[in-house]
C-alpha cells in the first residue's frame, strides 16, 4: 500500500476558481445564470410530463 495520496479534482472546480482568481465576477454570475435557467427549464418540463 502507498502512502502517495492522490486529490481528485473536478474540472469545473478548476474553472470557477480561475474565474475567481482573474476577478471575472460578470462572466461568473453569466454562466450562474444560464446555469439556473436551464435548471428552471428542466424542472419546468419534468412539471409538465407528470401530469
Amino acid at each position: 500500500m502507498s502512502d502517495i495520496v492522490e486529490h481528485y479534482t473536478d474540472p469545473q472546480d478548476a474553472s470557477l476558481a480561475l474565474y475567481l482568481m482573474e476577478n471575472d465576477g460578470d462572466e461568473l454570475t453569466d454562466i450562474l445564470v444560464a446555469a439556473l435557467e436551464d435548471a428552471f427549464r428542466i424542472l419546468g418540463e419534468d412539471s409538465q410530463t407528470m401530469h
